[in-house]
Protein backbone atom coordinates (compact mmCIF):
# COMPACT_ATOMS: atom_id res chain seq x y z
CA UNK A 1 0.00 0.00 0.00
CA UNK A 2 1.13 3.06 -0.84
CA UNK A 3 0.69 6.52 1.74
CA UNK A 4 1.07 9.95 1.51
CA UNK A 5 4.32 10.65 3.74
CA UNK A 6 5.26 14.26 5.25
CA UNK A 7 8.92 14.69 5.39
CA UNK A 8 11.10 17.52 6.39
CA UNK A 9 12.66 19.37 3.81
CA UNK A 10 15.80 22.30 3.58
CA UNK A 11 14.79 24.13 0.58
CA UNK A 12 16.26 27.63 -1.26
CA UNK A 13 13.77 30.21 -1.97
CA UNK A 14 14.78 32.44 -4.74
CA UNK A 15 14.21 36.22 -5.80
CA UNK A 16 11.88 35.22 -7.99
CA UNK A 17 9.54 33.33 -6.05
CA UNK A 18 10.65 29.70 -6.49
CA UNK A 19 11.11 27.42 -4.39
CA UNK A 20 14.48 24.69 -4.55
CA UNK A 21 14.12 21.73 -2.18
CA UNK A 22 17.83 20.62 -1.87
CA UNK A 23 17.57 17.89 1.22
CA UNK A 24 14.86 15.41 2.26
CA UNK A 25 14.77 14.08 6.29
CA UNK A 26 13.73 10.36 6.71
CA UNK A 27 12.14 9.31 9.99
CA UNK A 28 15.02 7.27 11.22
CA UNK A 29 16.88 10.00 11.02
CA UNK A 30 18.48 9.66 7.27
CA UNK A 31 19.06 12.78 5.14
CA UNK A 32 19.19 12.41 1.65
CA UNK A 33 20.77 15.12 -0.40
CA UNK A 34 18.58 16.24 -3.67
CA UNK A 35 21.50 15.70 -6.30
CA UNK A 36 19.27 17.62 -9.04
CA UNK A 37 15.64 19.08 -9.51
CA UNK A 38 14.43 17.69 -13.19
CA UNK A 39 10.83 19.17 -13.12
CA UNK A 40 8.95 21.67 -11.02
CA UNK A 41 5.26 22.14 -12.08
CA UNK A 42 1.89 22.16 -10.59
CA UNK A 43 0.86 18.77 -9.92
CA UNK A 44 -0.90 15.54 -8.07
CA UNK A 45 -0.24 12.91 -6.77
CA UNK A 46 -2.82 10.11 -8.25
CA UNK A 47 -1.40 7.72 -5.91
CA UNK A 48 -1.91 9.47 -2.46
CA UNK A 49 -3.92 12.22 -3.33
CA UNK A 50 -3.11 15.82 -2.77
CA UNK A 51 -1.94 18.57 -5.13
CA UNK A 52 0.57 21.79 -5.16
CA UNK A 53 3.90 21.43 -6.84
CA UNK A 54 5.58 18.35 -7.83
CA UNK A 55 9.30 17.82 -8.18
CA UNK A 56 11.31 15.56 -9.71
CA UNK A 57 14.08 15.08 -8.07
CA UNK A 58 17.18 12.74 -8.66
CA UNK A 59 18.44 11.17 -4.94
CA UNK A 60 21.25 8.82 -5.28
CA UNK A 61 20.62 7.92 -8.85
CA UNK A 62 16.67 7.49 -8.57
CA UNK A 63 14.24 9.53 -9.84
CA UNK A 64 11.63 10.88 -6.55
CA UNK A 65 8.49 13.21 -6.75
CA UNK A 66 8.68 15.50 -3.65
CA UNK A 67 5.25 17.57 -3.66
CA UNK A 68 4.77 20.91 -1.80
CA UNK A 69 1.44 21.14 -0.35
CA UNK A 70 1.70 24.16 1.25
CA UNK A 71 3.00 24.49 4.21
CA UNK A 72 4.17 20.79 3.96
CA UNK A 73 6.18 18.58 2.11
CA UNK A 74 5.30 14.90 1.13
CA UNK A 75 6.49 12.01 -0.57
CA UNK A 76 5.08 8.72 -2.02
CA UNK A 77 6.14 5.97 0.33
CA UNK A 78 5.06 2.21 0.97
CA UNK A 79 3.64 1.06 4.15
CA UNK A 80 6.06 -0.95 6.08
CA UNK A 81 4.14 -3.63 7.67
Amino acid sequence: MIIKKYVPVIAKFEEDGRIIPLQVFWEDGRVFEIDRVLDMRPGVSLKVGGQGIRYVCRILNKEVCLYYEEPKWFVESHREQ
